[in-house]
């Protein structure tokens, strides 16, 4: 599909680009490769490949969730610049 002048400049207001005249066939001859190649994958035959069908294996790459010892109140409030009993103490903020 070869886009006109028109549906190019009509392309670029909706983006609100401002594009010059070269920067417009430039623009016009990239969009309409871009929907050829669009049409030649409509053409596929996608009927046998389910929706969540993925390209490469995926895996899962998170490590396994493995109880530890956590810090003591005390190990987390060391280096807290002010503390009320076992809590951070914050200034407030509103008036």
């Amino acid at each position: 599909m070869k886009l006109t002048r028109d549906q190019v400049l009509h392309i670029a207001e909706l983006a609100k680009l401002g594009i010059t005249e070269a920067e417009t066939e430039l623009f016009a001859e990239q969009l309409s490769e871009i929907l050829e190649y669009a049409e030649i994958l409509n053409r596929l035959d996608t009927d046998a490949i389910p929706p969540t069908a993925q390209a490469i294996p995926m895996h899962n790459v998170t490590r396994p969730d493995v109880v530890q010892p956590s810090l003591t109140p005390d190990e987390v409030l060391a280096n807290a610049p002010r503390r009320k009993d076992d809590l951070f103490e914050v200034q407030a903020i509103l008036e």
